[in-house]
């Protein structure tokens, strides 16, 4: 039986949503190992001068526990 944990990370991109979510995930896999999933649980912008800035992604990110 596998044991899996969830934490929750706040990550922004200038491009996407998409970039967001993915730079989000790779940052985590830098100090975390065996991550099996990502859930967006809310995707969000900053507005600069009447225009989106950035793009913002709080993801649930699922690994494994050894």
């Amino acid at each position: 039986m596998a044991i899996m944990k969830v934490i929750e990370v706040l990550s922004e991109s200038s491009d996407s949503w998409e970039d967001a979510t993915a730079k989000g995930v790779k940052k985590a896999g830098e100090s975390l190992k065996g991550i099996k999933s990502a859930f967006v649980q809310s995707q969000s912008v900053t507005v600069k001068d009447g225009e989106v800035d950035k793009y913002r992604v709080n993801l649930k990110i699922t690994f494994e526990v050894k």
